[in-house]
């Protein structure tokens, strides 16, 4: 073992089997890091970020109605934030670690989330919107091209690929360390099954974002990879995404007619195109 190792054996009590265990795992990191506070503090942000009224407190009861739209979108997101908040919890209650390799990937996270949480709450906001036909969640922009709502699910995927990918590393930086962490036969299967279980998420969207941009004759099935396989999901904010562009297309059309043919429409032009007279 090198001396970085050496510290990390060092730190920990001579007899693990003292230490509290869940299911079978004991557990090196009781005591909460600055790390693991950090952590907490950028997931706690994000969520405020995902409040139902995010501008102000409701004053009235037309706005306090308005607010309520977000519930489910609310919910949605903080279910997700929650499963990406309980593997960076479980690991830090396992191994303990704060070495700075560990403190890169966290970085690295708290990064990602702060982004993702903008495409997480359109999606869902989009999604909502159309499963209640319009009276919870928010919709996509009127302005909202299909090719732009391919991209949100784009930018969606590759953020739970990222977030995915950094709860990966932080296992397999507990698995190079298992010599040093003293891990016996049941941990080692156990970290083996994390490593496992967060390279689902990541290779399948991975996979997605993929045939995205290889196979373009499919666009449902997949916009659908990025709700992890919910191709009715997808299909539902692309139908909003076709909507709003065809809705954004008559309306422009509209304002390119000439002020003639618009006239002419109103019947106040004849078969020529010249004014003519009402009868007396």
């Amino acid at each position: 073992m090198n001396n970085r190792q050496e510290e990390i054996s060092s730190a920990l009590p001579a007899d693990l089997d003292a230490l509290p265990r869940l299911h079978g795992f004991r557990l090196r990191g009781m005591q909460m890091t600055r790390l693991e506070t950090f952590i907490d503090a950028a997931f706690a942000f994000a969520i405020s970020m995902l409040v139902i009224a995010a501008q102000q407190i409701p004053d009235n009861i037309v706005a306090l109605l308005a607010a309520f739209k977000n519930v489910p979108t609310f919910i949605c997101s903080i279910a997700v934030l929650g499963i990406f908040w309980r593997g960076h919890w479980l690991w830090s209650r396992r191994y303990g670690l704060e070495d700075s390799a560990s403190i890169l990937i966290s970085w690295a996270m708290i990064v990602t989330i702060l982004i993702f949480i903008y495409p997480l709450k359109a999606i869902f906001g989009a999604m909502w919107y159309l499963l209640s036909s319009g009276q919870v969640g928010q919709p996509f922009s009127l302005h909202t091209t299909e090719a732009q709502a391919r991209t949100i699910f784009a930018i969606y995927a590759l953020g739970l690929i990222a977030i995915s990918a950094e709860i990966l590393l932080l296992n397999l930086r507990a698995w190079q360390l298992r010599e040093p962490l003293r891990l016996n036969a049941r941990e080692r299967l156990m970290t083996r099954g994390e490593l496992t279980g967060w390279s689902i998420p990541a290779w399948g969207c991975l996979a997605g974002v993929f045939f995205y941009f290889a196979d373009r004759t499919n666009r449902v099935v997949r916009v659908g990879l990025f709700f992890d396989g919910d191709h009715i999901a997808g299909a539902l904010v692309l139908a909003q995404a076709k909507a709003q562009s065809g809705t954004r297309w008559e309306l422009d059309r509209g304002r390119r007619r000439s002020p003639r043919r618009r006239v002419a429409e109103l019947g106040f032009l004849g078969d020529s195109g010249r004014s003519s007279k009402p009868d007396v």
